[in-house]
């Protein structure tokens, strides 16, 4: 398998000879007003270009979703990805949304719809019972977007994620983690499928007041340590205003906890051939 860091939650998964785009945010640098009420609201996203041809990011079998926040899918995907392009989402409220080739915009007026006008997406398919692609499984898994209190007072923006675990026989299972932090969700779904790869959103993003809503370097540590075999990939990093983790601040950290071979951490554009 290779698996080639975009940008922020942006992946290409290619993995038992099928080719995923996983939550392509593919706007140039700046395009969008930081997410209002976020730590660094003031700066615009995305943070950091896009260093990888669109042609090369949109030349995929399937994209897969985790949940459409603006961070993860945006007009600038749906303008690019061909409409007969296959999706797979968590459920049926994205799948409305997408249909119609639409994405979510947070900016200073509030969440607003940004819709492509003529055109639609016709064949998205939610994450439902045991879903196969090529022949590949796709098992949509838990995870959540923050603590019990931050979604307590901040669910309207937080809302539902899942994960998704990849598994096929000729391939090492895979545990895309998604914009959860570290909680039992987490360590059940490593229990239960002991996953071989497991890739974390790691940028620490955060809401004044309300903590992490994407995994710490302290939570990529529990990662570790409750799955001590699995590679550990670390993404979702340096793209977005609210994340406070750079790549250098957690490889500092995993040389502190003696874990630098345990997580790789990739730069933009880089493929990991694993």
């Amino acid at each position: 398998m290779k698996i080639r860091q975009i940008r922020n939650a942006t992946l290409r998964l290619d993995y038992a000879g099928t080719k995923f785009l996983i939550d392509p945010w593919l706007a140039p640098k700046d395009t969008y007003s930081g997410f209002t009420g976020t730590t660094n609201d003031h700066l615009r996203n995305p943070t950091s270009p896009l260093v990888v041809p669109m042609e090369e990011i949109v030349n995929v079998s399937a994209v897969l979703l985790t949940h459409v926040h603006p961070d993860h899918w945006d007009r600038t995907a749906a303008e690019n990805i061909a409409a007969d392009t296959p999706f797979f989402v968590q459920h049926f409220g994205d799948k409305a949304l997408v249909s119609d080739a639409a994405a979510l915009v947070l900016d200073a007026e509030g969440i607003r719809v940004d819709k492509i006008e003529g055109k639609t997406f016709g064949d998205v398919r939610v994450l439902t019972g045991n879903p196969e692609f090529n022949g590949v499984k796709m098992k949509k898994v838990p995870g959540q977007h923050g603590s019990d209190e931050a979604l307590q007072a901040a669910y309207d923006l937080l809302q539902e994620v899942t994960g998704i675990v990849f598994s096929d026989p000729d391939e090492k299972t895979v545990y895309l983690a998604g914009d959860t932090i570290w909680n039992e969700y987490v360590e059940a779904n490593i229990a239960e499928y002991k996953p071989d790869v497991i890739i974390v959103n790691a940028g620490n993003a955060q809401i004044p007041g309300l903590g992490s809503i994407i995994m710490s370097p302290e939570d990529v540590a529990k990662v570790c340590a409750a799955a001590p075999n699995a590679v550990i990939i670390a993404s979702h990093m340096e793209s977005v205003n609210h994340a406070m983790t750079t790549r250098a601040d957690l490889k500092a950290y995993l040389a502190e906890q003696g874990l630098s071979d345990r997580v790789l951490i990739p730069e933009d554009g880089e493929t990991l051939d694993l």
